[in-house]
């Protein structure tokens, strides 16, 4: 089942069972996908495509929680939550600090890369190889202290 099908379902199962923030949440990716396959001609839903719009989803509302925090609306910060904890269900599980310590460390080792010059060459198959399972901006830090 891909995700528009998947979404789908859930939605209908959303819409059943009243839970008004997991209803909002569907809807939301919904209307990405419906956007995404109007956006070109006879554009079809990859995998690659439909990770790239969950994961933007969700540094939205992890953008969105930062700024109410911020701003003192906890009322807003719980509903964001709420929202992604929805979109993690369909994301591909996120790997720990240590995880993506080890798989760095592998790539360090097959690039040959000894120092903070090399991170040109770790940086790029890092992210490519960890892509939708770790947050960029950590990555980059446990490149960059591996490489120190």
């Amino acid at each position: 089942m891909n995700l528009k099908e998947k979404i789908n379902n859930d939605l209908k199962e959303a819409m059943k069972s009243g839970d008004k923030v997991r209803l909002n949440t569907v809807r939301s990716i919904r209307a990405l996908i419906l956007e995404f396959e109007k956006s070109g001609a006879n554009k079809e839903l990859t995998p690659e495509d439909e990770l790239k719009l969950l994961t933007g989803a969700a540094k939205k509302r992890m953008d969105s929680i930062e700024q109410f925090r911020n701003a003192g609306r906890m009322d807003l910060v719980e509903n964001e939550e709420a929202e992604l904890k929805v979109l993690e269900e369909y994301l591909p599980k996120q790997l720990t600090e240590d995880e993506i310590k080890i798989e760095v460390q592998k790539i360090i080792a097959e690039a040959g890369a000894k120092g903070k010059e090399d991170f040109s060459k770790v940086m790029p198959a890092s992210m490519k190889a960890l892509k939708g399972r770790a947050d960029g901006n950590l990555v980059r830090k446990i490149v960059e202290s591996l490489l120190s």
